[in-house]
């Protein structure tokens, strides 16, 4: 017949136009189905199809409603930690006999720290011409941008280190005042028991790691200070940062060392915690800055970072601590 073709399957046949889509060639066929992509149908076997088998696929998963996110999850962690210092501040009201004992050793390296201080300030035009003598030949402007950048690096560094060097050696001169107000927090909040001594010589080489770290800060610093323009902001961050972490690690390390915690162990219980470790260690150092600051602040952070274990300790898993 004209303008159609005959198609066999299963035994019979039947005429088809020849000009009809796949679509109405194959709607007679069984077990077949025509599937359509992009404008086209392309018969498909029924039993090869996914959507038969399986369905359609669900649905992602959604948030539910009222979770905070990561980024809200960690300044939350952060605030918390800044209010654990807050509360070791409150210290001063409750046991003031035991926290003035934290003044004296505080008071003894701040002034000799103080006066390294003062002391760079005043050399500190004539180091930042020697470590530039390239610019000697420059522009009376640009050398002076550059001079200033690199002594602000300088002068940022020191600052880095010196809250760190303050931290260990006002630790390991006052190892037995710091002892007595932490065992009181500890006391206060019962149910610990405290069995491992920390030792003078653990304490000894718990300040040189601490001040050998604060060095690599504090040079981490000054390079990044010397980045033109936005050098000055991302050191001053990442110094800031970096030595509220150290400083935290160091404030703590007693009442978990206390318990026989090794320093490995430690150091991975506190990095499930990095935002509350940080939100302690910066307002920490912060409060360092502040003239005599550093006296006041010490014991109520010693104070704080007990306080900072013990929560840390309540959130652990019993396979985060072995």
């Amino acid at each position: 017949m004209f303008g159609f073709r005959v198609a066999r399957r299963a035994g019979t046949s039947a005429p088809t136009p020849q000009n009809a889509t796949p679509e109405r060639r194959a709607g007679s066929l069984p077990g077949v189905r025509v599937a359509r992509h992009a404008g086209t149908s392309v018969p498909t076997p029924q039993n090869a199809t996914l959507e038969r088998r399986a369905g359609p696929a669900p649905a992602p998963a959604r948030p539910l409603p009222g979770a905070p996110g990561p980024y809200a999850e960690g300044m939350r962690e952060f605030a918390r930690g800044v209010g654990l210092l807050a509360r070791g501040f409150g210290y001063w009201r409750q046991r003031p006999g035991v926290m003035a004992l934290g003044m004296l050793p505080a008071a003894i390296v701040a002034a000799l720290l103080l006066s390294g201080l003062i002391a760079l300030g005043i050399f500190l035009p004539g180091i930042t011409e020697a470590v530039t003598p390239f610019a000697d030949s420059w522009p009376g402007l640009w050398a002076t941008v550059i001079r200033i950048a690199v002594g602000t690096a300088v002068f940022g560094s020191a600052l880095v280190l010196v809250a760190i060097s303050f931290t260990a050696l006002t630790l390991l001169i006052g190892e037995p005042f710091y002892e007595r107000i932490w065992k009181a927090v500890e006391a206060d909040l019962g149910g610990a028991e405290l069995d491992a001594d920390y030792g003078f010589w653990r304490s000894v080489g718990d300040t040189l790691s601490l001040i050998g770290r604060g060095v690599a800060v504090a040079l981490l610093a000054v390079l990044l200070g010397l980045i033109p323009v936005v050098g000055s902001v991302l050191g001053t961050v990442c110094g800031v940062l970096l030595t509220g972490w150290l400083i935290a690690d160091e404030l703590s390390a007693r009442a978990l060392t206390a318990r026989g915690m090794t320093r490995p162990t430690r150091r991975a219980l506190m990095r499930r915690h990095r935002g509350r470790m940080l939100g302690f260690g910066v307002a920490t150092q912060l409060c360092f800055l502040v003239p005599l600051g550093a006296v006041v602040t010490m014991p109520a952070a010693v104070a704080g970072a007990t306080l900072l274990a013990r929560s840390v300790l309540d959130d652990a898993t019993p396979s985060t601590i072995e």
